[in-house]
């Protein structure tokens, strides 16, 4: 069985993927390892050494420190009660969603987002 650190960089990783839009394969070529492995990482398969999420963190211009984000809070979720789903950033909807978000221009992107907190309050 994965361990849950595993697996949460793994999701980090595919989310940081997916936001910039790039593919496995893409990824993969320019950390100079297989898309396989890097299937296997984002799953929790396998875990990350060091040096290669050194490799991923600059390719996908983050800070190592990214990929680390939000594990405690996952881990309080978890043992607690919270209304989002545990595998958010699993979910390619999810992702979709934020990635066509950031696509709008910053004005309509406020007013839609206050729009979304609008609805959010009445349901």
């Amino acid at each position: 069985m994965a361990h849950p650190v595993d697996v949460h960089v793994g999701k980090r990783v595919r989310h940081r993927r997916w936001l910039i839009g790039m593919t496995q394969q893409q990824l993969a070529e320019k950390v100079g390892i297989k898309f396989q492995q890097i299937q296997k990482y984002e799953t929790g398969a396998n875990r990350v050494s060091a040096s290669r999420l050194w490799d991923i963190a600059d390719t996908l211009e983050v800070p190592v420190s990214f990929f680390f984000e939000g594990l405690e809070e996952e881990h309080k979720e978890k043992a607690g009660n919270s209304m989002l789903p545990a595998d958010l950033l699993g979910d390619k909807e999810a992702l979709d969603l934020v990635r066509s978000y950031y696509a709008i221009p910053e004005n309509q992107r406020r007013r839609l987002f206050e729009l979304a907190r609008v609805l959010s309050d009445v349901a």
